[in-house]
């Protein structure tokens, strides 16, 4: 019959040291999990104090707070005798393995880093880019998705992103207005340059303070191409884009101002 009290008493010292490691082990889990948690949100705030960019920050406090998290496991289960190198042996080649497999997706997380620590576009940004335009909605890990004018999700790899030119409309906060309005052969140039002036001074959201060009651009067959180049903020200049068009309409009729348009002139012989 096996006398439990002599085994209690032969490994009494090694069953308290053992449950004295765990618990130490618990908690050091439960305070090290705390601590890092408090780390990170801690950076986040911090970061929302300099302006990072919501994408950004939130990317870096959680890949900081997984690899404190690893490190911590990793430590606790030192203490108990666990050979953290053949833990670090199956993770190098666990991550070769998936690496090897996904070589496409491992290009496009790369890039999707590089998005997010050179930042050439931000969410909420119109962006051109891998033949497609549109405003930025979200910078994910492994693709960037735009919204389209028209309201079309468009979900571009971040390798192809990163691959191609990056063209950003919208990151200097004001864009310039290129405009051409033709007029006839026989109409005055300066009394053109005077109504498109009037137009582009009583229009809402044009920043005058930054010039309004009004210039001849083409002598084009049929017709003398008048140029308007305005200033507007980003948010106004679709609404500044349509409003001039409507308007300089009506002010050339108003000054008798003709606007070409193509016709073809037919010569009957008898």
């Amino acid at each position: 019959m096996i006398d439990f009290g002599q085994l209690w008493e032969d490994y009494e010292p090694l069953l308290l040291a053992i449950a004295l490691k765990i618990l130490v082990g618990i908690f050091l889990l439960v305070a090290g999990f705390w601590l890092i948690n408090w780390l990170t949100e801690k950076l986040r705030h911090l970061f929302q104090k300099r302006n990072m960019d919501i994408s950004v920050s939130g990317f870096l406090t959680s890949f900081l707070s997984i690899g404190l998290k690893v490190l911590l496991i990793l430590s606790i289960a030192g203490m108990f005798g666990v050979e953290t190198t053949s833990f670090i042996a199956i993770l190098s080649a666990l991550s070769l393995a998936i690496g090897l497999a996904l070589q496409g997706n491992l290009g496009h997380f790369a890039s999707g880093i590089l998005l997010l620590t050179f930042r050439p576009f931000k969410v909420g940004d119109l962006v051109t880019t891998g033949g497609y335009t549109g405003t930025v909605k979200e910078i994910q890990v492994f693709n960037t998705i735009l919204t389209s004018v028209d309201n079309r999700l468009i979900i571009i790899p971040n390798g192809k992103v990163m691959g191609n030119a990056i063209e950003n409309m919208t990151a200097l906060g004001v864009r310039r207005l290129d405009m051409t309005f033709g007029i006839g052969y026989g109409d005055d140039i300066d009394h053109a340059r005077a109504t498109l002036l009037s137009v582009a001074e009583a229009t809402p959201n044009v920043l005058l303070d930054r010039g309004v060009d009004i210039f001849v651009r083409t002598l084009n067959d049929s017709s003398v191409d008048m140029a308007l180049r305005v200033w507007t903020e980003n948010a106004n200049y679709w609404p500044t884009l349509i409003y001039l068009n409507e308007h300089v309409k009506k002010a050339f009729d108003a000054a008798d101002i003709n606007i070409p348009f193509p016709q073809m002139d037919i010569h009957v012989k008898q």
